[in-house]
């Protein structure tokens, strides 16, 4: 409840919505006004992501039919991604495949990615667009993004957030040939791999304990083998992502770590970065065990060449300002 404003006594209050719209494929590639016409090309993009975008628009129409003329504004994960160039999103597949089902790399979390990005730029009073920034978003979910002069050009997750790290219950990266090879061993359909990748791979999977990063790192401090063997599966994917991007970006002025694990995860912070101090890539111990619970600001030494930071999330602010921009006619991508 606002402490300014209190309870809202009735639903005229309300001068506009903000939704957050899981994939909008190649049709929006920027926050928008949601319209008949946007609702009829939000359902042909249920297909793109059939877990997420269906109660994404039963949200929508519930909002409308609730609010009558009140505006309402879509804002996507996946614009944030839209200025990838296509040689970052088009896979290895024929190019038919792409042409006629829209498969390619559309990328999430763009919404965090973009705020973590500028409010990075805005902590060192630097133009965004002089910056060659890594942004990763860890949760259960998890991606990383190249953002070089504040346009992403690169990103962890792909068609579906099932691609990249390692995560929660998510297995990430896996050769599709391993895939045919469990589905032919195991007997499994299409959705049973859906289910066995998307919700008993990842952290999960390998531990066998959970999918909770705090419980891992509990279960290695007993020394329990396969949670130490699952933490180092999950900081050495991520420094190589990381390298990577720093790479295809011919360098990298900032890294950012934002997320529940990002935000509070200082043993994969210091782990996903060990290793890369020829890159310019350092982190001062004390500052980053001391860097918890919500806190935000820097991680390396004073002196180091790559600024390593911990910023929270906002992905609520972003969704709210494209809002009130959209609605009153001030929004730029």
């Amino acid at each position: 409840t606002s402490e300014k404003h209190g309870v809202i006594k009735n639903l005229d209050e309300i001068d506009a919505v903000g939704h957050r719209l899981v994939h909008g494929g190649e049709h929006f590639k920027a926050s928008v006004l949601i319209t008949d016409e946007v609702m009829d090309v939000l359902n042909e993009c249920i297909d793109l992501a059939p877990l997420h975008n269906p109660p994404n628009i039963k949200g929508v129409q519930a909002a409308r039919a609730y609010l009558g003329k009140t505006p309402m504004v879509g804002v996507f994960d996946t614009a944030f991604h839209s200025t990838m160039p296509d040689y970052a999103y088009i896979y290895g597949i024929p190019y038919e495949l792409y042409k006629r089902y829209g498969i390619r790399r559309y990328g999430f979390h763009g919404t965090s990615h973009r705020y973590v990005s500028q409010e990075f730029a805005r902590m060192y009073g630097k133009e965004i667009s002089s910056l060659k920034l890594i942004s990763c978003h860890l949760g259960n979910g998890a991606s990383v993004a190249a953002v070089q002069y504040g346009k992403s050009v690169d990103t962890s997750m792909g068609f579906t957030p099932l691609e990249g790290l390692v995560m929660g219950t998510r297995s990430g990266d896996v050769d599709p040939g391993v895939i045919l090879q469990i589905a032919a061993k195991e007997d499994l359909d299409v959705s049973d791999l859906n289910n066995l990748l998307n919700k008993h791979g990842g952290m999960l999977g390998i531990s066998g304990l959970s999918s909770d990063m705090r419980d891992i790192e509990e279960a290695m401090e007993k020394g329990d083998e396969r949670a130490i063997l699952a933490m180092n599966i999950y900081n050495y994917r991520l420094k190589k992502y990381i390298a990577a991007y720093a790479g295809a970006m011919g360098g990298v002025d900032g890294i950012i770590f934002t997320g529940g694990i990002g935000e509070n995860g200082s043993i994969t912070r210091k782990g996903a970065l060990e290793g890369l101090e020829f890159m310019g890539i350092r982190v001062d111990d004390s500052l980053n065990e001391s860097m918890t619970r919500g806190k935000q600001g820097e991680i390396s030494p004073p002196d180091a060449p790559v600024k390593v930071t911990v910023i929270p999330t906002n992905e609520e602010l972003v969704i709210a300002l494209d809002t009130e921009a959209i609605v009153s006619k001030r929004f730029t991508e």
